[in-house]
């Protein structure tokens, strides 16, 4: 089994801990924070480009380099009645125009192999859900396009697992995300020792602090608790992080996935104020 705290000197640098990737004209991994940010679902092109509005007018203010996120296909739904989304086609080309227009890398789930070459096409950063991290061909598929790929790790594995997802895919293009571990019935736990074990595998790492706060299942839609996304995403900064990724919705108590969990547009100065605020006490 392998262990949970990484072979490193704990007291080392963080920023010396991984490889760079580059998405675009970005680099995850040089010492700067990057935001993953964007509705969990693509609802409408129209408010879509809204959140993405809303979202680039708070990052300029902050100076704060970002990549817009939002799902074409939602395959995981609880119910098979639950909105999933516009598909593959017509997703990618809307994510295109909202990448366009408002100038930031895009990024969006894979959700299978033979997917992975239409979305390499439209996006700058492939992401592999963290409950299809496992599958050997999905993860092959979406490394052989060359694209950076941002895996996030399965609520069932411990930290220490994913190192044999950085065996199969390409380490110098490839990022780790931690979104919390299963505690029981319908709960997550966030472990801390998950961010430095993530990166002791040479890689940068994200903290997903909206999936963190679902209650997966227990119903006909998961569950959430968005009031605990600063608290855990204070903390993810203060142990070290290359990249926070957080779901943003203008009006999520009418959003078609992910509501509960995800944060309002109208808070995510502040969301994100603090965040960098404990990563400058920590430089």
């Amino acid at each position: 089994m392998p262990a949970l705290i990484p072979p490193v000197d704990p007291y080392a640098p963080f920023s010396a801990l991984a490889h760079p990737v580059a998405v675009r004209e970005l680099k995850l991994g040089d010492g700067g924070l990057i935001a993953i940010l964007g509705p969990c679902v693509l609802e409408s092109e129209e408010g879509a480009s809204r959140i993405a509005d809303g979202i680039a007018e708070v990052c300029a203010r902050l100076g704060l380099r970002w990549i817009f996120k939002a799902s074409f296909d939602k395959a995981n739904r609880t119910s098979g009645a639950s909105y999933r989304g516009p598909g593959l086609d017509e997703g990618l080309a809307g994510l295109v125009r909202i990448g366009r227009r408002v100038g930031v890398p895009l990024t969006t789930d894979v959700h299978l192999p033979e997917q992975a070459v239409a979305c390499a096409q439209a996006v700058d950063l492939l992401q592999v859900p963290a409950f299809l991290c496992r599958q050997t061909d999905l993860l092959l598929a979406c490394a052989a396009t060359g694209k950076p790929v941002n895996v996030k790790k399965g609520q069932f594995l411990a930290p220490g697992d994913m190192q044999e997802v950085v065996g199969k895919a390409q380490p110098h293009k490839l990022m780790l995300t931690e979104r919390g571990a299963t505690f029981g019935y319908n709960t997550l736990t966030v472990d801390f020792r998950s961010l430095p074990t993530l990166r002791s595998f040479g890689v940068p790492v994200c903290f997903d602090a909206t999936h963190s706060v679902q209650a997966p299942g227990g119903g006909a839609t998961s569950g959430g608790d968005r009031r605990w996304v600063p608290t855990l995403a204070r903390a993810a900064a203060a142990v070290g992080i290359d990249a926070l990724f957080a779901e943003v919705h203008d009006n999520p108590e009418a959003a078609l996935s992910d509501g509960p969990n995800m944060v309002r547009l109208s808070d995510l100065e502040r969301l994100l104020t603090g965040v960098l605020a404990v990563r400058g006490a920590g430089a």
